[in-house]
This record gives C-alpha cells, structure tokens and sequence, in this order.
C-alpha cells in the first residue's frame, strides 16, 4: 500500500515515483509544456488561432466599416423588456457555468489600446437611454507584438487555453502564492495546501495588507470606488457578478474539502497538487458530461489524446462564437424560508434595490436585478452561497436569440444616479432608463469586437466553419419574409426608425399557448415571440447586402438547430473548438493516468456532477441535473 500510494502522490504532483521509476507530468500554471512537441500550443500569453483569415479594411489592421453598432443594437438587439426564455428548460446554470467556463480559458490583453467610443446619437427615435458621456467607451485589444504593421493584426490570449481551474489557481506563482494560505514570498510551493477562505469565503483584497499589493482585480459598478471590497481569485473578472462569484467560491472550497480528505502522511504540497488535479478534471467533466449536453452540443467520440489537436483558444471562438450573452437572465430570483433573514436585513435588501416578495406561503423571494449583482461581492455573503447557487437552478435562462437584456445592452455595470428614493424601480422586472446617466452596451460592445479582431463578415465565416452561405436576409433568420408589413402602425417611408417595429404582436409558451402582452405569464413564460417586423426586414435595412452582415450580428439572428440551444453557425464554433479543447489537452479526465490512482488509493473521484459539488460545499438540496430549471 505504502508503494502504491508513493506512486499515486508521483503520478499527481508531477515527481517521479520510487515504485514505477517513471517520471510523472504536472499541469503548468500557464499551460506551457502541456503538448511536448509543441510547449507553446495553448500557454497563457501567445496568440489566438485563427480559423479563417483576418478581415481587416487595409487588410492590417484598420477596422472595416459598417452601421454605426448602437445604431443596430437598438433594432436587432433591443428586447424592449419582454423576455424570451429557453424554450428547453435550460436553468441560469448555463450561462453562469459558461461564463465561469470562458474565464478558465480565455481573457484578452485588457491593456487599453487606440480609444474609439462607439457613437451614439440622442435623436435616434428608437434611443429610449440617457447617455452624458456622448459615446460608449471602446478600445482596441493592443496587437500582438510583432503583428499590425507589416502582417494582420493579432491578439493575445492573457491565460491558458485549457481548461485547467486556472479561474481558480491563476495562471503566475505570484497569484498563486498570494491565494494559498501561508506566505506570500513568490513561491506558493512552501504555502498551505488550502486556499485561503476566510468565513468560507473569497478572501478581499485587504486579507493580506492593503488592497495595493493585492493580485490585480477587474473593477466594476459599484467596486471603482471601493476597490477593497473586491474579493480575489484565480480570475481577475470573479467580481462581476454574484452568480459568478458564488461558482469561484463553490470551487474554492471544494479545493479545500479534497485537502481535508487526503491523508496527513503527505505534505501540504503533495496535498496542494493533488487537490488541484482532481479540481480540474471536475470542471471538465461538469463541462463536457452536463453543460455541452444541455446546450445540444454533440462532439464525436472521444479516441484519446491527439498530440497534433492544436487546444490553443480560437479568435473566432472568442470574439464571436462564445458570446452568448443573450442567454443572460436579468435578475436572480432567491427563495427561501421566512425565517431565513431578520427584518432588518429585508429591509436592507430593499433599500438596495432587490424586491422582497412575500406572495408564496412559507416564502420569501429576493428578486435581485442584475444590475444590482454587478460588482457586489458584499450581496453575496448577505444573501448567502448555498442560496444563490440553488436559486441559479430554479429558473430558465433566456433563450440564445438577437434579443439582449438592457441589464447588459444598456446599463452594464452601471449604477444608478444619486437621489433615486425607491432603487427598486430601477432594474426590476425591466430597466428603468431614468435611473441611469451613462450607457454600456454588451452587443454594440460585441460586433465592435468582432471588428477589432478583424473576424470575417457572416458569411465568409460559415464558409470557414464548411457552412454552405446564406444568399437573403430570411434565409439567415429562418423567416418567411425580409419585406416590412403593410401595417397602419408602420411608417411606410422610413419603417426602420420607427419605434412600433419592435413590438411583439404574439407571445407564447413552451406547450404553444398564447400569451398576452404585457402580462404576468408573458413576463414569466414567453419562450416564443413575433414581432410587428421580422428580424429578416430590419437585418436587410441595416445592411443592404447579406454579405456586409457581421459575423456576431448573423450568428444570433440564426434560428436555433434542432435539440440545440445555438445557430448552425454557433453550434460549429462550439463544436470546434470544444472538440480541440478536449482532444489536444495532454491532462484530459479521460485519459489522465493519476486520476483512477487517486480514486482508488485515497477514494477521491472526479467523476461529481455539478448538483452533487453544489451540496457537498453548501449544504443545499438541489435537483441531479441542475442545468435543468427545476
């Protein structure tokens, strides 16, 4: 037993084994050495991959043109507050594992490069938002060194391409050391196997002095004037918002409860790695085994590690592909028992913006707008961890489609204006435009990043993907018709600028039953919606020519595959790059020796389906497939 467990501490923390004599691999921080012939293929800090060839106006790195973005958020984007769900079911664990997801594996150099507000114009008709500042802030993702001047424009991904837990751990020993409890001396190696979880949870970036000296967090909403506030993370984004922060947290701890199982005849390094290995093939499984599968994303059979599978992320993938930010659901909806908070915290919740429901006998709800989860990582240990993460299952997310919560499309990280008496109006059930003086839209934001990163125009990009082109505007949207209606309510010279083509004429649920408009149940239930226009009308409008459409703004409007939550042209994205992802990591769950070892010498599997991690670190009783609304 003594050999068989020295062998199973070689085969996990990269030693090599007295038993077997083979040298055993370690995962890297930054994912370097992961493919032996080739060590850079997915290292934090080299270039995206390129599917398809860049798209740039001088054919460098000027970006094209095209219709000014906020001019085609606000009439292809634009939900005018009626929310679509997911027509299969699919929970608020979607999007937030996606993103949690998308922060292992992908994060531009945020360093601000040539500054371009995106124009905005007050008079538009259909500008329903208050914007002071007389753009919306945009700046280029700096090229790649080397790249922009005689060859295309590249960009850099700052973190690891695999899927590691490097949203956990970092990608540096620097933040690595500093989350670890023990000292910070910039070598982790002599720390803790624990991660430090002060009161179970994030630790602020105060926990070790001031928040100066803290490992660098994004800052957002509320936390620009508080930075000490921010908790830390693996991530640097993990302040976003609480359903994120909540998932950092789970994980964290999970880190910690595998420490605590192993035995103490190892060190805390032995003990550290181990915990690590198990943690990063849980989040693949969770990912390949729940998420992929509720998404309708179907790969071929996995046949082992390909060492010629370049896993580096794709700029495709990344400036396009993985931007489902539709899915996004305005607000949180919390629900407990009436004992759960005092009267005093009710009213604290209140005062800060979140409804306080009581309408459920023996319930009480928090409904929590997103804006209000922006930047707070105070809500989330007043609202608590094992409700925030159980909540994240009790509702559909909204359905993957052009529409774009104005939590996102207008007021992201936005606060509201000083002086405000009741902040509830604000941000629930829809956004509150009088609230709010600036503007930050996430879709604008998205096709003038696609533009950035020189992404090809729609149709050139499913021709990269082996999609056949779409050759009008309704065979991109899978609409009857790109012509606008003969309707009273229309203004026949200039129906693109009217406001009264957003308007949804018919409203029904997932079993096809009418909704009225404006009502609780279309609020609540609405899966399918048509408009007074089709998508296809105001596409062709916009663009003139199915070939100028850009790739973002096409993927979207594409209707949805069959079983699948996502376009054809976004169900390929996924498919190649997730296939990549899996086949090219040289640590892959399925195919990493240590791990059996693990399982059977210390009784650690990584085999956890996410509902079983939620209850182990939490407590909470939740549905087996959380990824299901239940």
């Amino acid at each position: 037993m003594v050999a068989i467990a020295a062998f199973v501490v070689a085969a996990a923390t990269g030693g090599t084994s007295n038993a077997a004599s083979v040298p055993m691999s370690l995962r890297t921080l930054d994912g370097s050495g992961n493919n032996i012939a080739h060590p850079d293929w997915g290292r934090a800090g080299t270039q995206y991959v390129r599917v398809a060839r860049a798209n740039y106006a001088d054919g460098v790195a000027k970006m094209v043109g095209g219709p000014p973005t906020r001019y085609v958020s606000n009439r292809v984007f634009n939900d005018v507050g009626q929310n679509l769900f997911s027509e299969r079911g699919i929970s608020q664990w979607g999007w937030t594992w996606g993103q949690f997801m998308d922060h292992d594996f992908g994060l531009r150099d945020e360093t601000p490069a040539e500054s371009g507000p995106i124009a905005w114009t007050a008079s538009d008709p259909l500008e329903s938002f208050r914007n002071d500042f007389g753009g919306i802030d945009f700046a280029r993702t700096p090229a790649a060194p080397g790249t922009g001047v005689a060859s295309p424009r590249q960009q850099v991904n700052t973190i690891s391409s695999y899927i590691d837990g490097s949203n956990v751990y970092g990608t540096t020993n620097a933040r690595l050391d500093w989350l670890r409890v023990g000292p910070v001396d910039g070598n982790p190696a002599n720390n803790s196997a624990s991660l430090l979880l002060p009161g179970g949870y994030l630790p602020r970036a105060t926990e070790r002095g001031t928040a100066a000296t803290a490992p660098s967090m994004d800052l957002m909403g509320p936390l620009v004037g508080a930075p000490a506030k921010a908790v830390v993370a693996g991530d640097v984004r993990a302040n976003e918002n609480i359903a994120l922060t909540a998932t950092h947290t789970m994980f964290a701890r999970e880190h910690n409860r595998i420490v605590t199982a192993l035995p103490n005849v190892l060190t805390q390094e032995e003990k550290f790695q181990i915990a690590r290995r198990v943690v990063g093939a849980e989040l693949q499984y969770v990912t390949y085994n729940e998420f992929l599968p509720s998404m309708g994303v179907t790969l071929p059979a996995y046949r082992g590690y390909d060492p010629g599978a370049n896993a580096g992320l794709s700029n495709e993938f990344a400036a396009v592909g993985y931007r489902a930010h539709s899915m996004i659901h305005g607000e949180f909806e919390v629900t407990v028992a009436p004992t759960r908070y005092t009267a005093a915290e009710l009213a604290a919740f209140t005062a800060g913006g979140i409804k306080v429901e009581t309408d459920e006998p023996g319930a009480v709800t928090l409904v929590i707008p997103l804006s209000v989860a922006f930047g707070n990582p105070d809500l989330l240990q007043k609202v608590g961890e094992a409700e925030v993460l159980k909540s994240l299952g009790g509702e559909r997310q909204y359905k993957n489609d052009e529409q774009i919560d104005n939590s996102l499309r207008s007021v992201l990280f936005q606060v509201p204006k000083p002086g405000i008496p009741d902040p509830g109006v604000c941000g629930t059930p829809v956004i509150n435009p009088s609230c709010f003086t600036g503007v930050q839209d996430l879709g604008a934001i998205d096709i003038e990043r696609g533009r950035d990163h020189g992404m090809p125009y729609y149709n050139d990009l499913r021709r990269a993907y082996g999609l056949a082109p779409k050759t009008s505007f309704n065979g991109i949207t899978g609409e009857p018709t790109a012509s606008f209606p003969s309707d009273p309510l229309v203004d026949k010279k200039n129906p693109i600028d009217d406001p009264n083509i957003l308007d949804f004429v018919d409203l029904r649920d997932a079993a096809g039953n009418t909704l009225a408009p404006g009502s609780d149940e279309a609020a609540e239930d609405a899966v399918t919606g048509v408009r007074r226009t089709t998508l296809a009308a105001r596409l062709k409008t916009v663009y003139g020519s199915v070939d100028k459409v850009d790739a973002f703004t096409g993927m979207v409007a594409e209707p949805h595959a069959a079983g699948s939550e996502l376009g054809e042209l976004q169900l390929a994205i996924w498919k190649k790059q997730f296939q990549t992802l899996r086949d090219g990591d040289r640590f892959f769950y399925a195919t990493d020796p240590a791990l059996p070892l693990i399982r059977q010498v210390f009784g650690i599997d990584y085999r956890q389906t996410l509902a079983q991690i939620i209850t182990r670190n939490t407590g909470a009783t939740v549905q087996a497939n959380v990824f299901k609304a239940g």
